[in-house]
Protein backbone atom coordinates (compact mmCIF):
# COMPACT_ATOMS: atom_id res chain seq x y z
CA UNK A 1 0.00 0.00 0.00
CA UNK A 2 1.49 3.44 -0.88
CA UNK A 3 2.68 5.57 1.99
CA UNK A 4 0.09 8.23 1.24
CA UNK A 5 -2.67 5.65 1.34
CA UNK A 6 -1.36 4.22 4.66
CA UNK A 7 -1.28 7.69 6.10
CA UNK A 8 -4.80 8.34 4.85
CA UNK A 9 -6.02 5.08 6.44
CA UNK A 10 -4.21 5.90 9.65
CA UNK A 11 -5.82 9.30 9.73
CA UNK A 12 -9.23 7.68 9.53
CA UNK A 13 -8.52 5.39 12.59
CA UNK A 14 -9.47 6.50 16.06
CA UNK A 15 -6.61 8.01 18.09
CA UNK A 16 -6.43 5.03 20.54
CA UNK A 17 -6.24 2.51 17.67
CA UNK A 18 -3.52 4.52 15.94
CA UNK A 19 -1.50 4.46 19.19
CA UNK A 20 -1.73 0.64 19.46
CA UNK A 21 -0.71 0.06 15.87
CA UNK A 22 2.23 2.37 16.29
CA UNK A 23 3.42 0.52 19.41
CA UNK A 24 3.29 -2.83 17.60
CA UNK A 25 5.29 -1.46 14.71
CA UNK A 26 7.91 -0.06 17.09
CA UNK A 27 8.25 -3.43 18.91
CA UNK A 28 8.64 -5.30 15.61
CA UNK A 29 11.32 -2.91 14.46
CA UNK A 30 13.20 -3.20 17.78
CA UNK A 31 13.14 -7.02 17.64
CA UNK A 32 14.36 -7.00 14.05
CA UNK A 33 17.17 -4.59 14.95
CA UNK A 34 18.20 -6.75 17.92
CA UNK A 35 18.37 -9.86 15.72
CA UNK A 36 20.55 -8.10 13.18
CA UNK A 37 22.82 -6.76 15.96
CA UNK A 38 23.36 -10.21 17.52
CA UNK A 39 24.19 -11.69 14.10
CA UNK A 40 26.71 -8.98 13.38
CA UNK A 41 28.31 -9.45 16.81
CA UNK A 42 28.73 -13.21 16.29
CA UNK A 43 30.22 -12.66 12.86
CA UNK A 44 32.71 -10.12 14.20
CA UNK A 45 33.91 -12.12 17.22
CA UNK A 46 33.55 -15.66 15.83
CA UNK A 47 31.92 -16.63 19.12
CA UNK A 48 29.55 -19.52 19.22
CA UNK A 49 26.95 -20.18 21.84
CA UNK A 50 27.50 -23.63 23.32
CA UNK A 51 25.25 -25.38 25.78
CA UNK A 52 27.00 -25.94 29.12
CA UNK A 53 28.16 -29.50 29.67
CA UNK A 54 28.23 -31.05 33.11
CA UNK A 55 31.71 -31.97 34.29
CA UNK A 56 30.36 -35.07 35.98
CA UNK A 57 30.39 -38.16 33.81
CA UNK A 58 26.96 -39.48 33.01
CA UNK A 59 28.28 -43.02 32.84
CA UNK A 60 28.07 -45.01 36.11
CA UNK A 61 31.35 -45.34 37.95
CA UNK A 62 32.30 -49.01 38.22
CA UNK A 63 34.25 -50.16 41.27
CA UNK A 64 37.84 -51.19 40.76
CA UNK A 65 38.19 -54.88 40.10
CA UNK A 66 38.79 -56.67 43.39
CA UNK A 67 40.90 -59.80 43.46
CA UNK A 68 43.12 -61.94 45.63
CA UNK A 69 45.96 -64.39 45.18
CA UNK A 70 46.05 -67.91 46.56
CA UNK A 71 48.78 -70.54 46.44
CA UNK A 72 47.34 -73.99 45.81
CA UNK A 73 49.75 -76.82 46.63
CA UNK A 74 49.81 -80.50 47.43
CA UNK A 75 47.70 -83.15 45.77
CA UNK A 76 46.26 -81.08 42.89
CA UNK A 77 46.87 -81.43 39.17
CA UNK A 78 48.46 -78.00 38.59
CA UNK A 79 49.82 -76.50 41.81
CA UNK A 80 50.68 -72.82 41.65
CA UNK A 81 49.67 -69.24 42.34
CA UNK A 82 46.19 -68.29 41.16
CA UNK A 83 44.18 -65.09 41.09
CA UNK A 84 40.62 -65.43 42.36
CA UNK A 85 37.74 -63.04 42.85
CA UNK A 86 36.75 -61.73 46.26
CA UNK A 87 34.19 -64.08 47.75
CA UNK A 88 35.51 -67.19 45.99
CA UNK A 89 35.82 -70.39 47.99
CA UNK A 90 38.28 -73.23 48.30
CA UNK A 91 36.33 -75.14 45.65
CA UNK A 92 37.09 -72.34 43.15
CA UNK A 93 40.79 -72.45 44.01
CA UNK A 94 40.95 -76.22 43.56
CA UNK A 95 39.14 -75.89 40.22
CA UNK A 96 41.67 -73.29 39.03
CA UNK A 97 44.44 -75.73 39.94
CA UNK A 98 42.96 -78.37 37.65
CA UNK A 99 41.09 -80.26 40.34
CA UNK A 100 42.20 -82.90 42.83
CA UNK A 101 45.00 -85.29 42.01
CA UNK A 102 44.18 -88.99 42.05
CA UNK A 103 45.79 -89.48 45.46
CA UNK A 104 44.20 -86.42 47.11
CA UNK A 105 42.59 -86.84 50.52
CA UNK A 106 39.47 -84.95 49.46
CA UNK A 107 37.64 -85.35 52.76
CA UNK A 108 40.28 -83.26 54.53
CA UNK A 109 39.45 -80.14 52.45
CA UNK A 110 36.59 -77.81 53.31
CA UNK A 111 35.48 -76.78 49.82
CA UNK A 112 32.91 -74.31 51.16
CA UNK A 113 35.37 -72.11 53.08
CA UNK A 114 35.96 -68.60 51.68
CA UNK A 115 39.57 -68.01 50.69
CA UNK A 116 41.73 -65.14 51.94
CA UNK A 117 44.29 -63.12 50.04
CA UNK A 118 47.80 -64.53 50.41
CA UNK A 119 46.83 -67.86 51.87
CA UNK A 120 48.19 -71.26 50.91
CA UNK A 121 45.78 -74.13 50.37
CA UNK A 122 47.57 -77.44 50.83
CA UNK A 123 45.71 -80.56 49.75
CA UNK A 124 47.02 -83.61 51.59
CA UNK A 125 47.60 -86.89 49.86
CA UNK A 126 45.96 -90.06 51.09
CA UNK A 127 47.98 -91.43 54.02
CA UNK A 128 49.77 -88.16 54.71
CA UNK A 129 47.95 -87.79 58.02
CA UNK A 130 50.00 -90.74 59.34
CA UNK A 131 52.98 -88.36 59.54
CA UNK A 132 51.28 -86.12 62.08
CA UNK A 133 52.58 -86.14 65.67
CA UNK A 134 50.83 -88.62 67.91
CA UNK A 135 50.89 -86.40 71.00
CA UNK A 136 53.23 -85.55 73.81
CA UNK A 137 54.63 -82.25 74.98
CA UNK A 138 58.20 -82.87 73.88
CA UNK A 139 57.59 -81.60 70.39
CA UNK A 140 60.61 -79.29 70.20
CA UNK A 141 62.53 -81.85 68.18
CA UNK A 142 59.69 -82.55 65.78
CA UNK A 143 60.63 -82.03 62.14
CA UNK A 144 58.88 -79.09 60.48
CA UNK A 145 57.36 -81.42 57.89
CA UNK A 146 55.54 -83.26 60.67
CA UNK A 147 53.87 -80.20 62.14
CA UNK A 148 50.10 -80.10 62.00
CA UNK A 149 48.77 -77.31 59.80
CA UNK A 150 46.04 -75.46 61.68
CA UNK A 151 44.42 -74.43 58.40
CA UNK A 152 44.11 -77.88 56.85
CA UNK A 153 44.14 -80.33 59.78
CA UNK A 154 41.19 -82.64 60.22
CA UNK A 155 39.35 -83.20 63.46
CA UNK A 156 41.27 -86.43 64.01
CA UNK A 157 44.64 -84.74 63.44
CA UNK A 158 43.87 -81.94 65.89
CA UNK A 159 42.68 -84.49 68.44
CA UNK A 160 46.20 -85.95 68.57
CA UNK A 161 47.60 -82.72 69.99
CA UNK A 162 48.13 -82.38 73.76
CA UNK A 163 45.20 -80.82 75.65
CA UNK A 164 43.09 -80.88 72.48
CA UNK A 165 40.14 -83.25 72.56
CA UNK A 166 37.34 -83.75 70.03
CA UNK A 167 35.36 -80.77 71.36
CA UNK A 168 38.34 -78.40 71.18
CA UNK A 169 39.22 -79.69 67.71
CA UNK A 170 35.69 -78.84 66.59
CA UNK A 171 36.08 -75.30 68.00
CA UNK A 172 39.33 -74.79 66.09
CA UNK A 173 37.76 -75.95 62.83
CA UNK A 174 34.65 -73.84 63.45
CA UNK A 175 36.79 -70.75 64.08
CA UNK A 176 38.76 -71.07 60.81
CA UNK A 177 35.58 -71.76 58.83
CA UNK A 178 34.00 -68.60 60.24
CA UNK A 179 36.99 -66.25 60.31
CA UNK A 180 39.26 -67.58 57.58
CA UNK A 181 42.71 -69.07 57.87
CA UNK A 182 44.99 -68.80 60.87
CA UNK A 183 47.83 -66.38 60.16
CA UNK A 184 49.87 -67.28 63.25
CA UNK A 185 49.77 -69.78 66.09
CA UNK A 186 48.84 -66.91 68.42
CA UNK A 187 45.48 -66.68 66.62
CA UNK A 188 44.49 -69.71 68.69
CA UNK A 189 43.86 -67.25 71.54
CA UNK A 190 40.67 -66.29 69.72
CA UNK A 191 39.33 -69.84 70.00
CA UNK A 192 37.13 -70.21 73.11
CA UNK A 193 38.84 -72.30 75.79
CA UNK A 194 42.44 -71.84 74.57
CA UNK A 195 44.77 -69.83 76.80
CA UNK A 196 48.44 -68.95 76.95
CA UNK A 197 49.51 -72.22 78.59
CA UNK A 198 47.80 -74.31 75.94
CA UNK A 199 49.33 -72.24 73.15
CA UNK A 200 52.76 -72.69 74.70
CA UNK A 201 52.21 -76.46 74.66
CA UNK A 202 51.12 -76.42 71.02
CA UNK A 203 53.54 -73.87 69.58
CA UNK A 204 56.20 -76.41 68.54
CA UNK A 205 53.67 -78.92 67.23
CA UNK A 206 51.60 -76.86 64.84
CA UNK A 207 52.11 -74.45 61.96
CA UNK A 208 50.02 -72.13 59.75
Amino acid sequence: MPLEASAAVSDRLPPRTRLGVGAVIVLVLLAFAATIGIGMLRGATGAEVVEPVSTASSAPQLPAAAGLYVHVAGAVREAGLYRLDAGDRVADAIARAGGFADDAARDTVNLARPVADGEQIVVSAVGAEAQAPTGGVGGAGTASGDLIDLNTATREQLDTLPRVGPAMADRIIEWRETNGRFTSVDDLQSVPGIGDKMIAALRDLVRV
